[in-house]
């Protein structure tokens, strides 16, 4: 219970000095900006936005089209005879004689070009909306049925030919029986009057926006399936933008507060008060963490309420908020001025959003797309159902980077790391020096490079969506690299870290012992994770190039021995120039030993 209420003690303790600092500085200005909002938007939604009103400049001759243009406010028409026009051609973006339209050449009047056919698309469609028989306007009308792609992605691990088959001179012929197919009933059940309401509510939707609009608010064609081929268009898988803005940026900003709540701890030094406290730094973390954690949550299932989509969405997004706090608690940890806090906050920013976002835009097209947990938020506001394994698949390194981050930032949260103001990889060397022992080095390596292992594989699968629409062999090779790199960077964290911090510690036969220790926990880090929650990613050709190393056991041992002990040897002569040269060593040979297993000179 003493734990508990240390936690809860801390939390009041958070909110209050939050509250009292926000309504200080910052409560005056929301303020304002809360009256001057209201006001602005009620003077909008009394006069409309005329930002764009006349920008574009229109000179004709014909009084009909005069006043069509008229009626869209971003056009100023002149209606002048064919001598004055021509006379001031240059200050025209469009001009009309004799129904030809003349372009000016510009990048203004190209705008200009586009705006009218998009109005002039609106007009037919007004004219044909008014007809009696709407079947003769519209005599095609679609039935749009989407369906999951069936692709399997696991034929090269079957052993089947997937590449194109080249082309030959002779025609293909059918062979096997025809089976027919029945026409489709040409009526749709539905009255000239419903379509005509359709039609009409179309026309004055922009299509741009009415396509996410209507996927929160669950609106849409009151037809259903049914469009005429003006409104046929193909599903864009960019809708997923929506959801990483909606759902993610309120996220990263709530986050933004605790990095910042540690920062001034730091700063200000009233971090000592805290850790003077019998509270244990358990304690006082999770205390800090709470409301921010609560106010995330609460957020999320508020957005999930707007959209009205099912409550099961706010769970993916459980432990993106926790993995969001962990890295938020060891930058406002690590940083020694807001200067650098914000440089580093913004490169993980952008690393995250990358990686949540990117693979969530192949959602029902390729199996790499479920390596983001915005991809469950999609498939199940396509209604589509997510099972246990799908969670587990897409959350798991998630929830294990956040347990092992938590963790280092436990560790360290004394006061010689939290006040010192070493440079930063220095600093960082130090955190992951606290968390190994040196009283058992072998174990705690073995340990340390077994828990490495989710941020490996979330580093590698980011390279792996950034190189997925490049064109093959080139994504591959630099898959390759890429992963070798990540890899003996990876391995190489302990150890170097513990070389550092005890030059005097590491004999040659403690070097030898200790890249055995980290090569064995490393394989069996990835062979562990590997085997419950990636297995579907390795049966792709692109999983292959990352885990290739992973078919016979003692092979992938003996190369995760040699490099780490290539860069420990390197370190070790050489300081940080040798840890760069054994670096390059050791990433060259990955590469050739994944260039052997590829090629096949196994077989």
């Amino acid at each position: 219970m003493g734990y508990s209420r240390d936690i809860l003690t801390i939390s009041r303790w958070e909110i209050k000095r939050s509250v009292g600092t926000m309504g200080k500085n910052v409560l005056p200005v929301a303020l304002i900006l809360i009256v001057l909002l209201i006001v602005v938007t009620g003077f909008t939604a009394k006069s409309g936005l005329h930002l764009q009103d006349g920008i574009y400049k229109v000179g004709t001759d014909d009084p009909e089209l005069a006043s069509l243009f008229s009626g869209d406010a971003r056009f100023s028409v002149d209606l002048a005879d064919t001598a004055t026009i021509q006379r001031n051609q240059d200050s025209y973006d469009l001009i009309i004689f004799n129904r030809v339209v003349y372009v000016h050449d510009t990048d203004r009047g190209k705008a200009a070009a586009k705006t009218m056919e998009r109005d002039y698309t609106k007009y037919r469609t007004n004219v044909y909306n008014q007809q009696t028989d709407l079947f003769a306007a519209y005599p095609l009308w679609i039935d749009v049925q989407y369906v999951v792609s069936e692709l399997n992605f696991t034929a090269t691990q079957a052993g089947q030919q997937v590449s194109v088959r080249p082309r030959s001179n002779q025609v293909p012929t059918p062979s096997g029986p025809v089976e027919p197919v029945t026409t489709p009933d040409a009526s749709i059940g539905v009255s000239r009057e419903e379509l005509r309401s359709n039609l009409q509510q179309s026309a004055s939707q922009n299509s741009q926006i009415s396509r996410y609009t209507d996927m929160f608010s669950g609106s849409g064609n009151p037809l259903g399936t049914y469009k005429t081929p003006d409104q046929l268009s193909p599903p864009l898988p960019f809708d997923s933008i929506i959801l990483v803005f909606l759902f993610i940026f309120p996220l990263y900003f709530m986050s933004q507060f605790y990095m910042m709540s540690i920062m001034n701890e730091r700063v200000g030094r009233r971090g000592e008060l805290l850790l003077s406290t019998p509270a244990r730094p358990s304690a006082i973390i999770l205390g800090k963490a709470l409301p921010y954690l609560a106010g995330m949550v609460g957020i999320s299932a508020l957005l999930t309420l707007w959209i009205k989509a099912s409550p099961l969405i706010v769970l993916p997004l459980i432990p993106v908020i926790l993995f969001f706090l962990a890295v938020a608690l060891l930058i406002g940890m690590i940083s020694r001025s807001f200067k650098e806090l914000s440089f580093i906050s913004i490169f993980f920013s952008t690393i995250a959003t990358s990686y949540l976002f990117f693979p969530s835009i192949f959602a029902n097209i390729h199996i790499v797309s479920m390596i983001s947990p915005l991809t469950l938020i999609v498939l199940t506001l396509q209604g589509t159902a997510i099972t246990a394994t799908d969670y587990l698949y897409s959350t798991s390194l998630f929830w294990l980077s956040a347990v092992v981050l938590l963790y280092i930032g436990v560790v360290n949260f004394r006061e010689e790391r939290l006040f010192s103001q070493s440079e930063l990889f220095a600093k960082i060397s130090d955190f992951i020096a606290s968390t190994l022992s040196f009283k058992r080095p072998y174990l705690s390596l073995f340990l340390f490079n077994a828990f490495l292992i989710p941020f490996v594989f979330m580093v590698q699968l980011m390279l792996l969506v950034l190189f997925f629409n490049l064109p093959m062999p080139l994504s591959l090779v630099l898959l390759l690299i890429g992963a070798a790199f990540v890899e003996e960077i990876a391995k190489s964290l302990g150890i170097y870290s513990m070389i550092r911090n005890a030059p005097g510690f590491f004999t040659w036969p403690v070097i030898v012992g200790a890249a055995f220790a980290t090569a064995l926990g490393f394989l069996f880090g990835e062979k562990l994770l590997l085997f419950v929650t990636l297995s579907q990613i390795t049966e792709s050709v692109f999983g292959s190039i990352i885990f290739t190393s992973l078919g016979v056991l003692w092979m992938p041992l003996l190369l995760h021995f040699s490099g780490v002990l290539i860069i420990a040897a390197s370190v070790k002569k050489g300081g940080d120039l040798g840890y760069g040269i054994g670096l390059l060593a050791a990433v060259a040979l990955h590469c050739l030993y994944n260039m052997y297993i590829i090629l096949g000179w196994l077989s």
